[in-house]
């Protein structure tokens, strides 16, 4: 049986994958496999020599502590001007994707306050709380609702989601 399989090698991470799947493929059949007319054991072969080749210099590992984050970071303020397409340029963009998430797991980012997130909105849309009462419907309300002596009912979340553009889900919070 010939299956043949069409592969767009756009990153390490796919090509590794569709390599351990075709070995598990090799390995519980006896299947001839072939890409586009190139047997694909060569395919492979070839491109892990240019995987070897293009990441040869580069040192990147896991980054599982604090001393290895502050490595990450000193070694990517080093080469932070790198241009694209370039060793240094693909080392920079591998070392900033591990960072960033060394950085959402070790120090995660809450959602704002509901309160305090519709304070900031009026303030980066120059609005001020009659600029709101469209939205609350008394000018009372407003005060209310903004010094936290009254909750948003669902009609108030949708206005403020549909006219100021805050997520709903930081507005259904508890405050």
């Amino acid at each position: 049986m010939i299956i043949q399989v069409q592969v767009f090698w756009k990153t390490a991470e796919s090509f590794l994958t569709l390599k351990a799947i075709i070995t598990d493929l090799l390995l519980k059949s006896t299947m001839n496999i072939k890409l586009f007319g190139l047997g694909l054991l060569e395919h492979m072969q070839n491109m892990t020599k240019l995987m070897r080749t293009k990441f040869k210099d580069m040192n990147i590992r896991p980054i599982k502590t604090e001393e290895d984050y502050e490595n990450a970071l000193n070694r990517l303020e080093y080469i932070f001007d790198a241009k694209r397409d370039t060793k240094e340029g693909d080392e920079l963009e591998i070392l900033s994707i591990l960072i960033e998430k060394y950085e959402d797991e070790k120090y995660p980012i809450g959602l704002p306050d509901p309160i305090e997130a519709i304070k900031f909105r009026m303030e980066q849309l120059g609005l001020n709380q009659t600029d709101l009462i469209k939205i609350f419907g008394y000018k009372s309300r407003v005060s209310e609702i903004l010094n936290k002596k009254r909750k948003l009912t669902l009609d108030m979340i949708r206005n403020l989601n549909g006219k100021l553009s805050i997520p709903t889900n930081i507005l259904i919070q508890q405050y």
